[in-house]
């Protein structure tokens, strides 16, 4: 997992790279061409939070309906739902999943256009789909996603970008886009996230939470702790926290909260104050600690588009030490394997 972790910088420079970025634009302007009415996405675990970040990108920079899909209601229920003015996106890391597949295959058949995303080109989901991009993430040896996590996220950013420009990104986009390996790399280097880990060891539960781009974050962020070191942990969105949830949190509840610089960062300000007021053990993950935190997890200050491919690698980090700290082997969590197959 450590290896994974540390060659993030470099999977995002190769997206970068002519070959796969060109690829990427190239499917971005058959998109563009084509012009889908709303955007479906249809993904698992990891990848689906890859993919709820896809559908903050669409509907706020595309301006288009976006959701993501309930594979089941095709593959168990047998709906088949008019998709002929949509386009679907499968995202997924191994390209394994039949479920995934299902969905694509059927969506295909009623008329959209569908593209795969996936680390696997040859897989039978990119063979299934009309059009495809490999995230070029290279082998990941840990059952849990880390890097193919940031690579599917940085290939969205790429497409979604690139369709509302009609495929290829203008001058200044580029320039912002290729400064994230570097950034990358001197978030990996700072190591608070480690030595926070120490605090958590004896956790009982934990809370994600964070605003738009950054919700897709916290629920990663639960996902992985959940997996690396069995520890309950609920993600909500900033807005859905105050809806309820807030209730259980107490200073025995320790909370990672997601505050970029931008619109979904402010919006979290007011979270914050009122988690202070029951004294909830609250660490920021942004570029600065904001009132109401006990702890930093710094990561540099970007767009808030481009946020959720830094911000999410401390937390990797600190998921990585805790499972390491709690006796558990974050690269082959018990019961999980690297593909999992659902119908």
């Amino acid at each position: 997992m450590a290896t994974d972790i540390a060659e993030q910088p470099q999977v995002l420079a190769g997206l970068l790279e002519p070959a796969n970025a060109g690829a990427i634009a190239q499917v971005a302007k058959v998109i563009a061409q084509r012009q889908p009415k709303h955007v479906v996405f249809v993904a698992r675990g990891t990848s689906d939070h890859a993919a709820l970040y896809g559908s903050y990108l669409t509907e706020i920079r595309l301006g288009l309906p976006a959701g993501l899909a309930s594979p089941s209601a095709i593959t168990v229920f047998g709906a088949r739902p008019d998709l002929s003015h949509a386009l679907v996106i499968g995202v997924s890391q191994s390209g394994g999943s039949p479920d995934l597949t299902e969905v694509v295959r059927v969506a295909r058949e009623s008329g959209a256009l569908t593209l795969a995303v996936t680390n696997a080109p040859d897989s039978v989901l990119a063979q299934t789909a009309e059009l495809s991009i490999d995230v070029a993430a290279g082998h990941e040896r840990a059952v849990a996603a880390t890097k193919t996590y940031t690579a599917e996220l940085f290939a969205l950013l790429q497409l979604i970008e690139g369709v509302r420009n009609g495929g290829a990104l203008p001058a200044d986009e580029q320039a912002a886009l290729a400064t994230l390996p570097e950034l990358a790399e001197r978030t990996l280097a700072d190591t608070t996230a480690t030595e926070l880990a120490a605090r958590y060891r004896f956790a009982a539960r934990m809370v994600t939470t964070g605003r738009g781009y950054a919700y897709p974050s916290a629920r990663e962020s639960a996902l992985k702790l959940m997996e690396t070191s069995y520890l309950p942990a609920l993600a909500f969105s900033g807005a859905d926290l105050l809806h309820g949830p807030l209730a259980m949190t107490q200073p025995d509840v320790p909370v990672l909260a997601f505050v970029g610089n931008g619109p979904g960062g402010q919006a979290m300000r007011d979270v914050l104050a009122r988690l202070d007021e029951r004294s909830a053990d609250v660490v920021a993950i942004g570029p600065d600690l904001v009132a109401g935190a006990h702890a930093q997890l710094p990561v540099p200050a970007v767009d808030e588009r481009y946020a959720p491919l830094l911000e999410i690698l401390p937390v990797q980090q600190l998921v990585m030490a805790l499972a390491l700290a709690r006796g558990n082997d974050p690269d082959a969590p018990r019961g999980l394997k690297k593909v999992t197959t659902t119908l």
